[in-house]
């Protein structure tokens, strides 16, 4: 699967501030990751109807069991909110079992810096 590429459901104001949010995540088996991108369509339309989403894309190695996600956000409830409601939930808590290593980072940019490029993001995950 390519990467996702950038896509912004809600256009930011120019000149604020916004919260970034990257994740890495591998699966434990080949299955997993499999499971991961059969549910990915139902997050992914989520995300760009999410309120206060200004951007999210997604980088999926299924051979290698690694996924990437990378977004920014009006702020940190925004994406408190959307990771607890719709698909996003469910999924996260069925997909739980199949993990082997999860990674989170969080940072402050502006509307003007995006899209965040995704060598920052891996950067900050690694």
């Amino acid at each position: 699967m390519p990467t996702l590429p950038w896509t912004v459901p809600n256009t930011p104001p120019r000149g604020t501030d916004v919260h970034v949010f990257a994740s890495r995540f591998e699966t434990r088996t080949l299955w997993g990751a499999l499971r991961f991108l059969a549910r990915t369509p139902g997050v992914w339309r989520q995300v760009t109807g999410a309120p206060g989403a200004y951007g999210a894309s997604l980088k999926a190695q299924p051979l290698r069991r690694t996924f990437w996600t990378l977004s920014a956000w009006e702020s940190p409830e925004a994406l408190k909110a959307f990771a607890r409601t719709g698909t996003h939930a469910p999924t996260s808590q069925g997909l739980a079992p199949q993990m082997r290593d999860a990674k989170f980072t969080t940072w402050t940019t502006t509307s003007d810096s995006l899209p965040v490029d995704w060598s920052e993001a891996i950067r900050r995950l690694t």
